[in-house]
């Protein structure tokens, strides 16, 4: 059974900087992409950032020069590094993790930002 915890949400002021983690635990071999969506209440769920396994990173519009997505393969644990938090970001986050069978998901971390 895979699991997927994400961590590090919380609340934070208009411009400051928050550090999401997501750490996989149980049987997996790899991952071959993992993935940082968030969804805000009334919206529909959006993709923030990627990364592969083979470490190619693609941020959203909304998150380039802001957020910094990373990984630490061997502990399959993806990082979201968001700085310049804006109130518009205060969403639910969620990470994923994708192998060529199917996906994991984790409960999501809510991440609050006051302006």
């Amino acid at each position: 059974q895979v699991q997927l915890v994400e961590s590090g949400g919380g609340l934070v002021q208009a411009g400051g900087s928050m550090r999401l983690s997501c750490a996989a635990s149980g049987t997996i071999c790899s991952f071959n992409a993992m993935v940082w969506y968030r969804q805000a209440p009334g919206k529909r769920r959006e993709l923030v950032a990627t990364i592969t396994s083979g470490g190619v990173t693609n941020h959203a519009d909304s998150a380039k020069g802001r957020f910094t997505i990373s990984t630490d393969n061997p502990k399959n644990a993806v990082f979201l590094q968001m700085n310049n938090l804006k109130p518009e970001d205060t969403a639910v986050y969620y990470c994923k993790g994708v192998t060529p069978m199917t996906a994991y998901w984790g409960q999501g971390t809510q991440v609050t930002v006051s302006s």
